[in-house]
Protein backbone atom coordinates (compact mmCIF):
# COMPACT_ATOMS: atom_id res chain seq x y z
CA UNK A 1 0.00 0.00 0.00
CA UNK A 2 1.29 3.62 -0.69
CA UNK A 3 1.21 6.32 1.53
CA UNK A 4 -1.19 8.26 -0.33
CA UNK A 5 -3.75 5.26 0.38
CA UNK A 6 -2.88 4.92 3.49
CA UNK A 7 -4.31 9.15 4.25
CA UNK A 8 -7.07 8.44 1.79
CA UNK A 9 -7.94 4.86 4.32
CA UNK A 10 -7.49 7.63 7.59
CA UNK A 11 -9.72 9.93 5.48
CA UNK A 12 -12.41 7.52 4.82
CA UNK A 13 -12.41 5.75 8.12
CA UNK A 14 -12.83 9.38 9.71
CA UNK A 15 -15.45 9.90 6.86
CA UNK A 16 -17.75 7.10 7.84
CA UNK A 17 -17.38 6.96 11.04
CA UNK A 18 -18.24 11.07 11.66
CA UNK A 19 -16.67 10.85 15.01
CA UNK A 20 -14.22 7.55 16.22
CA UNK A 21 -11.49 7.87 18.92
CA UNK A 22 -7.58 6.82 17.96
CA UNK A 23 -7.88 3.59 19.82
CA UNK A 24 -10.96 2.44 17.77
CA UNK A 25 -9.04 3.75 15.08
CA UNK A 26 -6.16 2.01 15.39
CA UNK A 27 -8.00 -1.33 16.15
CA UNK A 28 -9.88 -0.91 12.63
CA UNK A 29 -5.84 -0.90 11.18
CA UNK A 30 -4.44 -3.58 12.97
CA UNK A 31 -7.35 -6.10 12.19
CA UNK A 32 -6.39 -5.53 8.38
CA UNK A 33 -3.61 -7.72 7.83
CA UNK A 34 -3.36 -6.31 4.13
CA UNK A 35 -3.01 -2.84 5.23
CA UNK A 36 -0.94 -3.45 9.03
CA UNK A 37 0.33 -6.74 8.74
CA UNK A 38 -1.49 -6.79 11.98
CA UNK A 39 0.64 -3.91 13.77
CA UNK A 40 -1.31 -0.56 15.63
CA UNK A 41 -1.34 2.70 14.43
CA UNK A 42 0.76 4.57 16.84
CA UNK A 43 -0.26 8.20 17.57
CA UNK A 44 3.55 9.39 16.20
CA UNK A 45 2.39 7.73 12.86
CA UNK A 46 -1.44 9.21 13.39
CA UNK A 47 -0.47 12.74 13.95
CA UNK A 48 2.02 12.61 11.02
CA UNK A 49 -0.49 10.87 8.60
CA UNK A 50 -2.85 13.54 9.97
CA UNK A 51 -0.54 16.94 8.95
CA UNK A 52 -0.08 15.40 5.49
CA UNK A 53 -3.70 14.83 5.18
CA UNK A 54 -4.16 18.69 5.68
CA UNK A 55 -1.12 19.88 3.68
CA UNK A 56 -1.73 17.79 0.32
CA UNK A 57 -5.56 17.44 0.59
CA UNK A 58 -6.50 21.04 2.78
CA UNK A 59 -8.47 18.40 4.77
CA UNK A 60 -8.35 19.31 8.72
CA UNK A 61 -8.52 16.60 11.02
CA UNK A 62 -9.71 17.59 14.45
CA UNK A 63 -10.49 16.00 18.26
CA UNK A 64 -12.97 16.87 20.12
CA UNK A 65 -12.42 16.91 23.77
CA UNK A 66 -15.35 17.18 25.87
CA UNK A 67 -17.03 13.57 25.98
CA UNK A 68 -13.90 11.60 24.59
CA UNK A 69 -11.22 11.99 22.46
CA UNK A 70 -13.04 11.70 19.02
CA UNK A 71 -11.47 12.78 15.93
CA UNK A 72 -13.43 14.01 12.88
CA UNK A 73 -13.54 16.13 9.78
CA UNK A 74 -13.79 19.31 10.61
CA UNK A 75 -14.08 20.58 7.07
CA UNK A 76 -16.23 18.12 5.35
CA UNK A 77 -17.81 21.24 2.64
CA UNK A 78 -13.88 21.21 1.37
CA UNK A 79 -14.77 17.76 -0.14
CA UNK A 80 -18.39 17.37 -0.81
CA UNK A 81 -18.60 20.89 -2.52
CA UNK A 82 -14.96 19.80 -4.57
CA UNK A 83 -16.11 17.35 -7.47
CA UNK A 84 -12.42 16.14 -8.40
CA UNK A 85 -11.44 16.22 -4.55
CA UNK A 86 -14.73 14.08 -3.48
CA UNK A 87 -14.29 11.81 -6.84
CA UNK A 88 -10.81 11.22 -6.26
CA UNK A 89 -11.25 10.30 -2.30
CA UNK A 90 -14.29 7.83 -2.83
CA UNK A 91 -12.38 5.74 -6.04
CA UNK A 92 -8.80 5.59 -3.60
CA UNK A 93 -11.59 4.53 -0.45
CA UNK A 94 -13.51 1.91 -3.30
CA UNK A 95 -10.12 0.93 -4.37
CA UNK A 96 -8.56 0.53 -0.68
CA UNK A 97 -11.79 -1.35 0.09
CA UNK A 98 -11.99 -3.88 -3.08
CA UNK A 99 -7.74 -4.31 -2.04
CA UNK A 100 -8.71 -5.27 1.44
CA UNK A 101 -11.31 -8.08 -0.02
CA UNK A 102 -9.21 -9.16 -2.99
CA UNK A 103 -10.48 -12.99 -1.69
CA UNK A 104 -14.46 -11.55 -3.39
CA UNK A 105 -12.79 -11.20 -6.62
CA UNK A 106 -14.52 -13.84 -8.47
CA UNK A 107 -17.44 -12.11 -7.21
CA UNK A 108 -16.91 -8.42 -7.65
CA UNK A 109 -17.88 -6.74 -11.20
CA UNK A 110 -16.45 -3.46 -12.84
CA UNK A 111 -16.65 -2.08 -15.74
CA UNK A 112 -13.12 -1.47 -17.62
CA UNK A 113 -12.26 2.00 -18.54
CA UNK A 114 -10.37 1.85 -21.86
CA UNK A 115 -7.76 4.68 -22.92
CA UNK A 116 -7.31 5.83 -19.22
CA UNK A 117 -3.55 4.40 -18.70
CA UNK A 118 -1.99 5.34 -22.37
CA UNK A 119 -2.42 8.94 -22.48
CA UNK A 120 -3.88 10.49 -19.38
CA UNK A 121 -0.82 10.63 -17.79
CA UNK A 122 1.13 12.91 -20.36
CA UNK A 123 -2.06 15.23 -21.09
CA UNK A 124 -2.02 15.79 -17.15
CA UNK A 125 1.46 16.73 -17.62
CA UNK A 126 1.20 18.72 -20.76
CA UNK A 127 -1.47 20.72 -18.86
CA UNK A 128 0.24 21.40 -15.83
CA UNK A 129 2.86 23.04 -17.97
CA UNK A 130 0.51 24.48 -20.37
CA UNK A 131 2.09 22.49 -23.40
CA UNK A 132 1.07 21.98 -26.94
CA UNK A 133 0.83 17.87 -27.86
CA UNK A 134 0.88 16.31 -31.18
CA UNK A 135 -1.65 13.66 -31.19
CA UNK A 136 -1.94 11.45 -34.39
CA UNK A 137 -5.93 10.78 -33.88
CA UNK A 138 -8.67 8.60 -35.67
CA UNK A 139 -11.96 9.53 -35.15
CA UNK A 140 -14.88 6.85 -35.79
CA UNK A 141 -15.71 6.06 -39.26
CA UNK A 142 -12.57 7.83 -40.42
CA UNK A 143 -10.13 5.86 -42.87
CA UNK A 144 -7.30 7.26 -41.87
CA UNK A 145 -5.76 9.06 -38.86
CA UNK A 146 -4.28 12.65 -38.63
CA UNK A 147 -1.60 14.28 -37.22
CA UNK A 148 -1.71 17.91 -35.38
CA UNK A 149 -1.31 19.91 -32.92
CA UNK A 150 -3.19 20.65 -30.02
CA UNK A 151 -3.47 22.85 -26.61
CA UNK A 152 -5.18 20.52 -23.95
CA UNK A 153 -8.02 22.30 -21.97
CA UNK A 154 -9.28 19.71 -19.45
CA UNK A 155 -10.41 16.02 -19.27
CA UNK A 156 -13.24 14.67 -18.56
CA UNK A 157 -14.69 11.25 -17.73
CA UNK A 158 -17.79 10.74 -19.01
CA UNK A 159 -19.44 7.12 -19.57
CA UNK A 160 -16.14 4.98 -18.84
CA UNK A 161 -14.37 7.11 -21.22
CA UNK A 162 -11.77 9.69 -20.77
CA UNK A 163 -12.47 12.38 -23.42
CA UNK A 164 -9.96 15.44 -24.04
CA UNK A 165 -10.94 18.86 -24.52
CA UNK A 166 -8.42 20.91 -26.63
CA UNK A 167 -7.97 23.66 -29.30
CA UNK A 168 -6.60 22.18 -32.33
CA UNK A 169 -4.03 24.78 -33.43
CA UNK A 170 -4.48 23.89 -36.98
CA UNK A 171 -8.05 24.74 -37.22
CA UNK A 172 -8.56 27.47 -34.42
CA UNK A 173 -11.45 25.38 -33.12
CA UNK A 174 -12.39 24.30 -29.62
CA UNK A 175 -12.68 20.19 -30.24
CA UNK A 176 -13.30 17.06 -28.13
CA UNK A 177 -11.22 13.85 -28.62
CA UNK A 178 -11.50 10.33 -27.23
CA UNK A 179 -8.58 9.16 -25.27
CA UNK A 180 -9.30 5.26 -26.52
CA UNK A 181 -9.24 7.00 -30.14
CA UNK A 182 -5.75 8.64 -29.77
CA UNK A 183 -2.81 6.54 -31.80
CA UNK A 184 -0.28 8.61 -30.32
CA UNK A 185 0.57 11.67 -28.27
CA UNK A 186 4.02 13.45 -27.95
CA UNK A 187 4.60 16.36 -25.80
CA UNK A 188 6.40 19.41 -27.49
CA UNK A 189 8.42 22.38 -26.38
CA UNK A 190 5.96 24.99 -27.42
CA UNK A 191 3.22 26.33 -24.34
CA UNK A 192 0.38 28.10 -24.61
CA UNK A 193 -1.89 30.27 -22.38
CA UNK A 194 -5.10 29.10 -21.22
CA UNK A 195 -7.52 31.56 -21.85
CA UNK A 196 -8.56 33.91 -18.35
CA UNK A 197 -12.14 33.20 -18.62
CA UNK A 198 -11.95 29.48 -19.42
CA UNK A 199 -13.92 26.99 -17.02
CA UNK A 200 -14.04 23.53 -17.52
CA UNK A 201 -16.80 23.05 -15.38
CA UNK A 202 -18.80 26.27 -17.47
CA UNK A 203 -18.11 25.34 -20.14
CA UNK A 204 -19.74 22.19 -19.55
CA UNK A 205 -22.40 23.11 -17.41
CA UNK A 206 -25.31 23.64 -19.68
CA UNK A 207 -24.63 20.17 -21.77
CA UNK A 208 -25.55 17.21 -20.77
CA UNK A 209 -21.96 14.78 -21.10
CA UNK A 210 -19.39 15.51 -23.77
CA UNK A 211 -21.18 16.33 -26.99
CA UNK A 212 -20.87 20.15 -27.59
CA UNK A 213 -22.47 22.77 -30.16
CA UNK A 214 -22.89 26.50 -31.15
CA UNK A 215 -25.73 26.03 -33.02
CA UNK A 216 -27.64 24.33 -30.32
CA UNK A 217 -28.80 26.53 -27.34
CA UNK A 218 -29.29 25.48 -23.55
CA UNK A 219 -33.03 25.73 -22.94
CA UNK A 220 -35.77 24.89 -20.36
CA UNK A 221 -37.06 21.28 -20.71
CA UNK A 222 -39.48 19.72 -18.61
CA UNK A 223 -39.24 15.67 -18.57
CA UNK A 224 -42.14 13.86 -17.12
CA UNK A 225 -40.83 10.72 -15.12
CA UNK A 226 -43.85 7.88 -14.63
CA UNK A 227 -44.34 6.04 -11.29
CA UNK A 228 -41.02 3.18 -11.52
CA UNK A 229 -38.69 5.75 -12.67
CA UNK A 230 -39.51 8.56 -10.23
CA UNK A 231 -36.84 6.76 -7.46
CA UNK A 232 -33.96 6.77 -10.20
CA UNK A 233 -34.72 10.47 -11.74
CA UNK A 234 -34.71 11.57 -7.89
CA UNK A 235 -31.73 9.67 -6.74
CA UNK A 236 -29.93 9.95 -10.19
CA UNK A 237 -30.26 13.50 -11.57
CA UNK A 238 -29.78 13.39 -15.33
CA UNK A 239 -27.81 17.03 -15.35
CA UNK A 240 -26.63 19.29 -12.14
CA UNK A 241 -29.91 21.61 -13.45
CA UNK A 242 -32.23 19.27 -12.46
CA UNK A 243 -35.30 19.97 -10.24
CA UNK A 244 -38.31 19.04 -9.10
CA UNK A 245 -41.45 20.87 -10.45
CA UNK A 246 -44.52 18.71 -8.78
CA UNK A 247 -45.19 15.52 -8.43
CA UNK A 248 -47.87 13.06 -8.41
CA UNK A 249 -49.04 9.49 -7.62
CA UNK A 250 -48.19 8.25 -11.21
CA UNK A 251 -45.86 10.88 -12.70
CA UNK A 252 -43.40 13.24 -11.36
CA UNK A 253 -42.42 16.66 -13.16
CA UNK A 254 -38.88 17.57 -13.87
CA UNK A 255 -36.95 20.53 -15.14
CA UNK A 256 -33.64 20.95 -16.75
CA UNK A 257 -32.02 23.41 -18.56
CA UNK A 258 -29.13 22.03 -21.19
CA UNK A 259 -28.43 22.38 -24.94
CA UNK A 260 -30.65 18.74 -26.44
CA UNK A 261 -27.46 17.69 -27.91
CA UNK A 262 -27.41 14.09 -29.41
CA UNK A 263 -25.88 12.42 -26.61
CA UNK A 264 -28.95 13.70 -24.38
CA UNK A 265 -31.49 12.76 -26.85
CA UNK A 266 -29.49 9.13 -26.49
CA UNK A 267 -29.83 8.76 -22.66
CA UNK A 268 -33.73 10.01 -22.95
CA UNK A 269 -34.53 7.29 -25.79
CA UNK A 270 -32.83 5.21 -23.41
CA UNK A 271 -35.35 5.96 -20.70
CA UNK A 272 -37.64 4.57 -23.26
CA UNK A 273 -41.83 4.36 -22.71
CA UNK A 274 -40.94 5.57 -18.58
CA UNK A 275 -39.97 9.04 -19.43
CA UNK A 276 -41.72 11.33 -21.96
CA UNK A 277 -40.62 14.72 -22.94
CA UNK A 278 -43.59 17.48 -22.32
CA UNK A 279 -41.77 20.16 -23.52
CA UNK A 280 -40.31 22.23 -25.62
CA UNK A 281 -42.60 21.12 -28.24
CA UNK A 282 -39.17 20.72 -30.90
CA UNK A 283 -37.38 18.64 -28.91
CA UNK A 284 -40.57 16.60 -28.19
CA UNK A 285 -40.56 16.48 -31.84
CA UNK A 286 -37.55 15.13 -32.33
CA UNK A 287 -37.86 12.18 -29.89
CA UNK A 288 -41.27 11.38 -32.05
CA UNK A 289 -38.77 11.29 -35.20
CA UNK A 290 -36.32 9.22 -33.57
CA UNK A 291 -39.02 6.46 -32.21
CA UNK A 292 -40.92 6.23 -35.76
CA UNK A 293 -37.83 5.70 -37.27
CA UNK A 294 -37.12 2.83 -34.43
CA UNK A 295 -40.55 1.35 -35.05
CA UNK A 296 -39.74 1.15 -39.05
CA UNK A 297 -37.27 -1.04 -38.00
CA UNK A 298 -39.53 -3.60 -36.27
CA UNK A 299 -42.90 -3.21 -37.38
CA UNK A 300 -42.83 -6.24 -40.26
CA UNK A 301 -41.80 -8.66 -37.34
Amino acid sequence: MTQLQKYIWLIDTIRRAGKISLEEISSRWERNKDLSDYKPLSRTTFNRWKDAIFSQFGIIISCQRSGGYLYYIENPEDIDEDELKKWMLDSFAISNLIGENLSLKDRIIVNQIPSAQSHLATLLEAMQGNRVVLITYCGFNKKRSYTFPVEPYCVKLFENRWYLLAHNVSYDKIRIYGLDRIESLELTDNTFKLPKDFSASGFFSTYYGIVTSNDIKPERIIIRAYHDHIPYMKSLPLHASQRLLEEHDEYADFEVYLAPTYDFIMRLLHTGAMIEVISPASLRQTMKEWISDMYELYKND
